[in-house]
């Protein structure tokens, strides 16, 4: 998968470039320096060609010595992983100490690098641009990231040096191993493969790359993802740990199902959820692994008591199946495996529009949509349109009224009906006014 890399000093506009290009305002964004903590991902298309967009951190030093290795190691990773990278200055403070420092390093670099200069919001303020020359990274570009003007001809750009083919069809079942530090998940690879392909330590964050497996399982070759344990930011104290982020975030990316791994003694914490929530919005089929189940002390019902707590915390989460599991006693790791080859079937199963309709018809007589503005809201037919994830389509008169309440009402009905555990769903909602008869007719 394509990795490109925003890079630059605080405050110039980094995270309003990452929302208008993958289109979503996702990163927060405000008048103050060093607001992105986390390294935030998207996936961005532009032409045909899609790659992960990762919104870095901006720099913000507190002793000279430590200003300058921070510049480095920052510009240094990003150089390291991405195949392209945005380096954001803004037109309107001109070119500053911080700049050429960042400068210097992505010069010595032999990746492509698109040199923008942020906040030319007319044609006037184009002309801010040109002293930008002087660092050496070739033509900048004047741009306006908040109200996107010139922005498509920097992401042609961006996408020259990606890879623009498709990449080649593997329909073994890939499944990520994901989590915290220090969870377990090296060691449930390892137990899984019968040997030690990736180091285990006492010490969090031992894993620095995410690594690939192949298991044999009845026959079948699974592909099993090994990732560095994710951490918040303020808690990071190398940052060799946010060069390890991009590679679990391309991991994500790229498998099948993803085994969210849980410490059994710890529980579900903030950053769970927040690494569960990165699977679900990839639409990535999800379980949840509690490891370390050895080392708890058990009374009569403890696991169905710890899964509901979980189910409780997660809310709109709660199809999410719940596995406990012992890494070092192997205890229902077999299970594990073929749980996620289970979600990943049902993943990519497709349901017929005649089952659909008939599942979804009886439930909307039953309980019709709100009207809205005295709109008369009606849901004409429903049909998938995709699988691997699954994407269902509801054809509606007023599809920009219906009420999320509604939305997520049609949601429970939906799995209410069918077995969709572990899988995420997407629903789109599209105007048409003719009703849909069973034979097909209109």
């Amino acid at each position: 998968m394509n990795l490109v890399a925003i890079v630059g000093r605080p405050n110039v506009g980094k995270s309003t470039l990452f929302n208008r290009i993958i289109g979503e305002r996702d990163a927060i964004v405000e008048e103050v320096s060093g607001v992105t903590r986390d390294r935030h991902y998207g996936k961005g298309e532009w032409c045909g060609v899609s790659f992960i967009l990762i919104d870095t951190g901006g720099i913000v030093p507190q002793s000279d010595d430590v200003f300058e290795k921070a510049i480095r190691e920052q510009a240094m990773l990003a150089i390291e992983e991405a195949n392209s990278i945005i380096f954001v200055c803004d037109g309107r403070d001109g070119i500053t100490p911080i700049d050429r420092d960042i400068a210097s390093v992505l010069r010595s670099s032999q990746k492509s690098v698109i040199l923008v200069v942020n906040k030319c919001d007319n044609v006037k303020q184009d002309g801010q641009m040109y002293e930008f020359h002087e660092l050496g990274l070739g033509e900048p570009f004047a741009i306006s990231a908040m109200n996107g003007r010139s922005t498509g001809d920097f992401l042609d750009a961006v996408i020259a040096p990606l890879d623009h083919d498709e990449p080649q069809e593997d329909n073994r079942l890939k499944i990520a191993m994901v989590g915290r530090p220090n969870v377990g998940k090296s060691s449930i690879t390892n137990a899984l493969l019968g040997k030690e392909r990736a180091i285990v330590t006492p010490i969090a964050g031992t894993t620095r790359d995410a690594i690939d497996s192949t298991l044999k399982f009845y026959g079948e070759e699974i592909i099993l993802i090994d990732t560095a344990g994710l951490r918040r930011r303020s808690h990071i104290t190398e940052n060799i740990e946010m060069y390890s982020t991009m590679r679990t975030a391309r991991a994500i990316e790229r498998c099948d199902v993803a085994v969210v791994v849980l410490d059994a003694e710890r529980g579900l914490e903030s950053q769970d959820k927040r690494i569960i929530g990165d699977v679900v919005d990839a639409r990535k089929g999800v379980v949840i692994a509690v490891n370390k189940w050895d080392l708890v002390e058990k009374e009569t019902n403890t696991a169905l008591n710890l899964t509901k707590k979980i189910h409780e915390e997660l809310k709109t989460y709660d199809y999410i199946p719940i596995i406990f599991i012992s890494a070092r006693s192997k205890q229902r790791l077999t299970n594990l495996v073929e749980m996620a080859i289970e979600i990943q079937k049902r993943r990519s199963t497709r349901i017929s529009t005649s089952k659909l309709n008939d599942l979804f018809l009886e439930e909307i007589r039953a309980t019709p949509p709100p009207s809205v503005r005295g709109h008369d809201m009606r849901i004409n037919y429903v049909t998938q349109v995709k699988v691997s994830p699954p994407v269902f389509a509801f054809f509606c008169n007023h599809p920009e009224e219906l009420a999320v309440s509604y939305k997520r009402f049609l949601e429970r009905a939906l799995r209410r009906h069918v077995d969709l555990s572990g899988v995420p769903v997407s629903f789109l909602f599209k105007r048409k006014n003719v009703k849909w008869e069973p034979d097909g007719k209109k």
